[in-house]
């Protein structure tokens, strides 16, 4: 009896609903350290962004609120009263109504990505993850450079100019209206073109191209930064004051929304970042979220100048 009941024992454990994961696996948050790797991708983003800030010149930084709604303004309404005021009268008020001429909420926008365990396999972790990382962050970078060229080119943000001879003519030419419609300011002049436009200037004469943010630029002999893209309109530059350009942005980097989702930014907060496994998928995630609008304060200070089809 005691050898039948031996052979009868079960082991219970061998029939118990299994647990995933395993206890000690070695997953790739344990052999890789990505808040570090976070940072590192959020710290080329922000540096890039920082260095095409220096180069517009742009000082002005403005961390809102999520939903805020910013208001870009033309030239004002003046009713002027009559200034002729007998002596001890009444002095009459004069009005001035801003001119609103459009407005655009600033909204946090979430990407994600995710690279198969298959794909990290085959072309290791450097190609698979950190390579396409970086082609994440240069879309993010185009659609931030997208809104500003969209507003630097709407029909209410400029003043059409005289059709101009030539690239370094209208150069001139903006360089002048910018320094009448700034008039009590010092102002930097900064132009946006087409790289088809720009081309035969570098052909004619030699210019040394920088490059920032995505963008290829140089310096004018008058001191205007001339940045070359083409999501600008062929045929015709826009120019503006580098004074007149704002940088809006969501702070990604101390808001409850970081410390929930373990979100990674360096001081300017200019876009949160962070890497995480799904086991469940056999994928690394990557997830950003940002929210920054540049843009002109003063769409009456923007002008547009086209080039003329001898040019």
């Amino acid at each position: 009896m005691q050898k039948l009941t031996e052979k009868l024992k079960l082991n219970i454990q061998f029939f118990a609903t299994p647990s995933y994961p395993e206890a000690n696996l070695q997953t790739v948050s344990t052999l890789d350290n990505y808040p570090e790797k976070s940072i590192d991708h959020v710290y080329r983003f922000e540096q890039s962004l920082k260095d095409f800030q220096n180069a517009l010149g742009i000082s002005r930084l403005m961390p809102v609120a999520e939903g805020v709604t910013i208001k870009f303004y033309g030239k004002p309404t003046v009713t002027l009263a009559d200034g002729n005021v007998p002596e001890g009268d009444l002095i009459p008020l004069s009005y001035v109504t801003p001119a609103v001429e459009s407005t655009k909420e600033l909204t946090l926008k979430k990407y994600r990505k995710a690279t198969s365990g298959e794909a990290i396999q085959r072309y290791g972790k450097d190609k698979a993850v950190e390579l396409t990382d970086d082609a994440l962050l240069k879309e993010i970078q185009k659609n931030i450079r997208k809104d500003m060229f969209t507003l630097v080119q709407s029909g209410s943000a400029q003043t059409s100019l005289n059709a101009a001879n030539g690239l370094q003519a209208a150069l001139a030419t903006v360089w002048g209206s910018l320094q009448t419609i700034f008039e009590d300011d010092t102002v930097r002049p900064i132009v946006f073109v087409h790289p088809m436009d720009i081309a035969q200037a570098i052909a004619d004469k030699q210019l040394s191209l920088e490059t920032t943010f995505g963008l290829n630029y140089y310096t004018d002999v008058t001191g205007t930064v001339v940045f070359s893209s083409t999501q600008v309109t062929k045929g015709s530059i826009y120019a503006t004051a580098a004074e007149n350009l704002v940088v809006a942005y969501i702070s990604a980097d101390s808001s409850d929304l970081a410390q929930t989702f373990a979100l990674t930014s360096d001081d300017t907060g200019f876009i949160g970042m962070t890497h995480f496994v799904s086991h469940e998928t056999l994928t690394q995630q990557t997830l950003a979220v940002s929210g920054v609008l540049m843009y002109p304060e003063r769409l009456d200070g923007i002008v547009k100048v086209a080039l003329s089809a001898g040019a």
